[in-house]
């Protein structure tokens, strides 16, 4: 892992942000995680290392043009939103079970923090390489406005999302249930699509900057891609929903009329038990 992000950083002229990330995870491993065998910081030292390596590359730029300014607002707003959404989460919720069998030694545990350094390091870099480079103060293009416009589609999308699960979860009524309404009803994962979508918006309105190794940064919507549904997101997720729900029809019927990430054109249609058991039969 370590070796991959200064690999990688190392070709795209951003070995010392590389360094950053990098440190604060392990810090915060050594100060707090370990000792106490405690993930609840896990995100939230996720956000800090988005707004150092953001505060960093406007720090160490001898330009701050407005592709650069709005490249680090970008980024900013998307962490800071998330990051609070996750710490209430966990704060709430008491623990994040994702974590119980890493937790069990200090090596594997050590690991997803390292990922997360490679994570951050990864995702961030389009915006990253705009700010450091002179090329990113030059006149805006056509890419910048399509970038942003689907940037912002994304986050409206993700907000959304994450507000009609935690609206849904509020309510008493819905205890032991799984949402099927709102976004929900077109993708069973319509964060993710959010989360995705910003950062293929960010490496669109970036890749007019991009030159030789640069053109690495679009490893930061498939690093998404993969983290959210190879990794840490999708699988975790419709494991714990089978084990939950796995006896329930209508739960299965969801997951086979439900696109996983990309959401629907048209809404699925609602579960039926005679349909269903037609299927089965």
């Amino acid at each position: 892992g370590v070796a991959l992000l200064f690999g990688v950083a190392s070709a795209m002229h951003l070995t010392l942000l590389a360094a950053v990330a990098l440190a604060i995870n392990w810090v915060v491993f050594v100060v707090h995680a370990m000792p106490q065998n405690s993930e609840k910081f896990f995100d939230a030292t996720g956000s800090i290392t988005y707004l150092c390596l953001v505060g960093f590359a406007l720090a160490s730029s001898h330009t701050h043009g407005v592709r650069q300014i709005v490249d680090a607002l970008l980024v900013t707003m998307w962490c800071m939103r998330l990051g609070s959404f996750l710490l209430a989460r966990i704060l709430r919720d008491g623990k994040d079970s994702r974590f119980d069998e890493l937790k069990k030694t200090n090596v594997r545990f050590l690991g997803i923090w390292t990922i997360q350094s490679v994570w951050c390091s990864f995702v961030a870099s389009p915006a990253l390489v705009v700010i450091t480079s002179s090329v990113g103060a030059t006149a805006l293009a056509p890419l910048d406005f399509v970038g942003w416009g689907m940037w912002l589609m994304g986050f409206v999308f993700e907000v959304v999302a994450d507000k009609q699960k935690e609206w849904f979860r509020d309510d008493p009524g819905n205890k032991g249930r799984f949402i099927t309404s709102g976004l929900w009803a077109y993708s069973r994962h319509p964060n993710y699509f959010g989360e995705i979508t910003m950062w293929v918006g960010v490496c669109i309105s970036s890749s007019g900057c991009f030159h030789g190794f640069e053109w690495l940064a679009w490893l930061s919507p498939l690093t998404t891609w993969v983290l959210l549904l190879k990794v840490s997101g999708v699988p975790a997720l419709e494991a714990k929903g089978q084990q939950t729900w796995g006896e329930d029809p209508a739960y299965n019927w969801y997951l086979e009329h439900t696109p996983c990430i990309i959401p629907a054109t048209k809404r699925p249609p609602a579960f039926q038990a005679t349909d269903y058991v037609a299927i089965v039969a």
